[in-house]
């Protein structure tokens, strides 16, 4: 009989985490796993939780949860061969997004971790104040992650419409960041700009493409640097973010580095939809270091 793992987060997309997780356990017995549930009551707790059921050599690892609930837990699952079946129970779910997860079918996304195919997968890492912490979709550093900071203060609207809500607000306050960069060991430069992306994935907030050309098992992180813009200019650049169109324009840089380091006197930095430093960061790729459960036809 497999056993399967199961690791929820209730409190994800709202309190729809209960209920996928509900739904995940129910269809895995049904298939005939052994399903072992835990459910952690913090970002702490459900380290810990996950620990232990690695410990116990499952076959695989469900993660009941959003893009958040499974960066919380990278720092256990990267690195080991256990795969993992991501059923999303987020707000933006951009992973998902990315690997073609079924992102409205708990049962059918749990089912992976029987039924799918394994795809190797790179994670990203952001070193500030002698922390490490793991990512899996995009680092947002500059008015993109100032408007991080604004969905989290928004408590209407949901979804997507909250996130473009943000937008508009912080396009009201714009103003150009001092970026610093270096980029593979290269001398540091000066590139004042409106946003820096840092994906290891194609999108953020719901769905934006701002890393159209990132792929999440290449062993590098894409970087997208738009110049300073004016308020006009940066809601003309909108639609062609919004459909990943950006890339060919003059105002966009991009480029493949294996890691950058970003610092700026009032930098933000945002990754999974979680602010995790501040100040200065170094960000790095660590290639093919988790197993995920991706439909078949998915492999890479």
């Amino acid at each position: 009989m497999t056993t399967i793992a199961l690791i929820a987060n209730p409190r994800s997309g709202k309190g729809r985490g209960a209920a996928a997780a509900d739904a995940a356990a129910a269809a895995l017995s049904a298939a005939g796993a052994n399903v072992r549930v835990h459910i952690g009551a913090s970002a702490a707790d459900t380290r810990r939780l996950t620990g232990a059921a690695l410990a116990a050599d499952p076959d695989a690892i469900v993660v009941v949860g959003g893009d958040g609930t499974l960066s919380e837990i990278l720092s256990e699952l990267a690195g080991t061969e256990v795969p993992v079946a991501l059923v999303p129970a987020g707000t933006g779910n951009d992973f998902a997004r990315a690997l073609g997860l079924p992102r409205r079918d708990p049962a059918g996304a749990a089912l992976l971790a029987l039924r799918g195919a394994r795809r190797r997968i790179d994670v990203g890492e952001i070193v500030a104040d002698g922390r490490i912490t793991p990512f899996l979709t995009v680092a947002a550093l500059g008015f993109d992650a100032k408007v991080s900071d604004r969905t989290n203060l928004l408590r209407w609207p949901r979804g997507a419409a909250r996130y473009y809500l943000a937008i508009l607000v912080e396009v009201v306050r714009l103003r150009p960041t001092r970026f610093r960069l270096a980029c593979d060991g290269e001398s540091a430069r000066e590139a004042s700009g409106t946003l820096v992306a840092v994906g290891n994935t194609v999108s953020y907030g719901g769905g934006m493409p701002i890393c159209p050309e990132a792929s999440p098992d290449d062993g590098l992180l894409d970087v997208v640097h738009v110049a300073p813009l004016g308020r006009v200019r940066l809601l003309r650049l909108f639609p062609l973010l919004l459909r990943g169109h950006h890339l060919g324009r003059r105002e966009v840089a991009h480029r493949r580095v294996g890691e950058i380091t970003v610092s700026a006197p009032d930098l933000v930095v945002y990754a999974d939809g979680e602010r995790v430093a501040e100040k200065e960061c170094t960000i790095r790729v660590r290639p093919a270091s988790l197993t995920v459960m991706v439909p078949s036809g998915g492999t890479a």
